[in-house]
């Protein structure tokens, strides 16, 4: 049983981690870089007027806010059904998960 929920708690925090990830914040640094460029992109892909521009802008900015604000209330919840100890492995597991992710990211970019 315990195996299940921890399970589940992975299920539900590894897709969650990305708000809370250095960098993916718009507030500065290289998530307001990454993001100005995907609005860019966006723009010239889709022939982009300035009012859709900002509307775009606008929406992503809320839905981001939204997304932080999930994994906060997720964390907050796995805390209230995971031991400490638990809470620390998941953490382990993540962190684990978010090497393996960015070494693979960086041997993309290698080729």
């Amino acid at each position: 049983m315990n195996k299940k929920i921890i399970l589940i708690a992975m299920a539900l925090a590894l897709p969650l981690t990305a708000a809370a990830l250095p960098g993916t914040d718009t507030e500065g640094g290289e998530g307001e870089y990454r993001h100005g460029r995907k609005m860019e992109r966006m723009t010239k892909e889709l022939n982009l007027n300035e009012e859709q521009k900002t509307k775009m802008d606008a929406l992503f900015k809320e839905q981001h806010e939204k997304y932080k604000a999930l994994h906060e209330e997720t964390r907050t919840r796995l805390k209230e059904i995971l031991t400490p100890e638990q809470i620390k492995k998941m953490d382990e597991m993540k962190k684990r998960h978010h090497e393996k992710w960015k070494s693979k990211k960086g041997a993309e970019k290698q080729d």
